[in-house]
């Protein structure tokens, strides 16, 4: 990102620690290192600020793989990198159906930063949760916030971006988003109904209202908003059908596959989209 652009994203200088790479044409902060564990989270802090609005925090994750999926996530790597340039990777798809997990495996594998895009629209609206800011802004409040976070980090260049579940209604928002690459996370509607049943509804403002035990009434407004949506996510440029990745496998249905399952797929699936656009840019 050129120094222009930087200007236009307002990036304060911050501090550069030692043995930390510099992405995205801003400085990170890092916090202290966790001892002994099997994953180690490094919180890093991006200086995008919104008009002075607190830094966004972006993630870097570092998971251990097992030496045979360390392996076919390098095997991607190596087939899409010549392609990829540094664009942006933008995880689109319905809620829960895994974007923030799929896209930190995403992240580390590309060695990229991760971006939550509701998270950095949490942080503008002085922290309020996105259900509290449906609540008490409504929701073309909301789209509006995430339509201005989704051109700004448009800007930006070698991150994995998990966006809202309905970023993907508004034709604008895919005009940012196909100035890198887009990825769909195609996941039965079951599926994502028995996932945010177990967990319960009150972090989704479009769910916590249904009447009924936690499947049935997740179901019903799922489907309903796979309807309404489902063309909408189409537009991505690759598709990952967890359906296809359980057949492939062999596995009995989606429930039974990893997140790094999921993410191979969807690294080979965005290679195959680059090789077929012969490496130029997503229109």
């Amino acid at each position: 990102m050129d120094a222009k652009a930087v200007q236009t994203l307002n990036l304060p200088g911050l501090t550069r620690p030692e043995k930390f790479v510099t992405r995205t044409g801003c400085s990170f902060t890092r916090t202290a290192k966790p001892e002994k564990l099997q994953m180690t989270r490094r919180r890093v802090v991006l200086a995008c600020s919104y008009n002075n609005v607190p830094a966004s925090i972006l993630e870097s994750e570092g998971h251990k793989f097992p030496l045979e999926e360390e392996l076919i996530l390098k095997n991607r790597l190596q087939q899409i990198q010549p392609y990829l340039n540094g664009r942006c990777v933008y995880v689109v798809g319905m809620m829960g159906s895994g974007k923030t997990t799929v896209g930190k495996i995403m992240s580390q594998a590309l060695s990229y930063s991760f971006c939550d895009c509701d998270t950095l629209i949490e942080e503008e609206v002085d922290g309020h949760s996105v259900a509290d800011i449906f609540k008490l802004y409504g929701e073309s409040f909301f789209r509006d916030k995430e339509t201005e976070a989704l051109n700004k980090l448009s800007l930006m260049n070698k991150l994995v971006i998990s966006t809202g579940g309905g970023a993907v209604v508004r034709p604008i928002n895919w005009k940012y988003m196909h100035k890198g690459v887009s990825v769909w996370l195609d996941v039965p509607v079951e599926a994502l109904a028995k996932r945010i049943a177990a967990v319960g509804t009150g972090s989704r403002p479009l769910l916590h209202d249904e009447a009924g035990d936690a499947y049935t009434a997740a179901l019903m407004r799922l489907s309903a908003l796979f309807e309404e949506r489902g063309e909408f996510y189409a537009n991505a440029n690759a598709r990952v059908s967890l359906e296809n990745i359980a057949i492939k496998l062999g596995r009995r249905d989606a429930s039974d596959l990893s997140p790094t399952d999921i993410a191979i797929e969807a690294l080979e699936q965005i290679g195959n989209f680059l090789k077929a656009d012969n490496g130029g840019y997503a229109r």
